[in-house]
């Protein structure tokens, strides 16, 4: 019988852990536009908000995004429907509703069967029709290593945009998805252990959760990717000229997570956050196990909001601007 491919073998990160490092990233975009245009730009590159948005009318705004990655587990198809939601979720966290996307796809064609691209190509197909988005077609390039995501445009009322700089002093902070992908699936890809439950997590669009912050007048937050939690915590601070107050008591964590990040199965990814966040960040009495977690390079995690909306968990709130944009307690 032929082995089975690990997918996770031909990556040299996993998932959102395989951006460039934030620091350098907000480094080499500083000078570099955005172009101008006709439309009103309504969110650009100011403050690294999830997508961008023009207005197209006083009741319409549209928002455009992409995002792909390295593979973050060794199924083709769950690799498929996790890079899709993740795509997805740029849109959901902006509180728009996506409409039609292209797949982004690169692949080593002399090296990995084109079954396994096409199995793939319909992991993002089923999450697109899940999502109720049109994909229709997109673009793929033959390279050294795999990678997939999506090119996603949605429509958004520009009175119920969610911003990185819209937070207020007061407001809790709450999470709609555990952290520890990142860590699960560096173990993933060290031993090839299974974690369903990973697995479920990034596949959940947070469509729902999406639509409940919108309804419950939520104007400031983010999704949480691959600078970790403490990584969009700050950019979110920086932007609204608050400080964020996590309560590490209160976080929620996937079953494994802390295990995983006492058996050394930490991304290089997580710890470039940590070492970014540092100067900006009081870490209070937090273990480094806790700082770790926090730091975690998420990949299609969940949203982080600066309000309230059912069975997300409140982890936080915004505090008036202080010496630190984020502190732990």
């Amino acid at each position: 019988m032929t082995e089975p491919v690990r997918l996770t073998r031909y990556a040299r990160g996993g998932g959102c852990a395989c951006k460039i490092p934030p620091g350098e990233l907000e480094a080499m975009v500083a000078d570099l536009g955005p172009a101008a245009g006709t439309a009103e730009l309504l969110v650009g590159l100011d403050h690294g908000d999830d997508a961008a948005v023009v207005r197209l009318d006083e009741r319409t705004g549209l928002v455009t995004t992409a995002d792909f990655f390295t593979p973050v587990v060794d199924d083709a198809y769950d690799w498929g429907r996790i890079a899709a939601t993740n795509a997805l979720s740029d849109v959901y966290a902006m509180g728009g509703t996506p409409l039609v996307a292209l797949n982004l796809l690169c692949w080593p064609r002399e090296v990995l069967p084109l079954d396994l691209a096409r199995e793939v190509l319909r992991g993002g197909l089923d999450v697109a029709r899940a999502a109720g988005c049109h994909l229709a077609g997109g673009h793929s390039v033959d390279d050294d290593g795999p990678k997939y995501g999506l090119a996603v445009t949605g429509l958004v009322r520009p009175d119920e945009l969610i911003t990185l700089d819209a937070g207020r002093a007061g407001l809790p902070l709450s999470l709609t998805k555990p952290l520890g992908v990142g860590v699960l699936n560096t173990r993933h890809k060290s031993t090839g252990e299974s974690f369903p439950a990973a697995v479920a997590a990034m596949t959940t669009l947070n469509r729902d959760a999406a639509r409940a912050a919108v309804a419950a007048g939520v104007r400031c937050g983010t999704d949480v990717t691959g600078f970790g939690l403490i990584g969009h915590a700050s950019k979110l601070a920086r932007a609204s000229r608050l400080t964020v107050a996590i309560d590490t008591a209160r976080m929620p964590y996937l079953d494994g997570a802390r295990e995983a990040v006492r058996d050394g199965y930490v991304s290089g990814g997580s710890r470039r956050n940590l070492e970014w966040v540092t100067p900006w960040t009081d870490f209070g009495a937090a273990t480094e196990e806790d700082r770790l977690l926090l730091a975690d390079a998420q990949t299609s995690g969940g949203l982080l909001i600066a309000g309230e909306i059912p069975g997300a968990p409140v982890i936080g709130e915004l505090l008036p601007p202080g010496e630190y944009r984020v502190v732990l307690r």
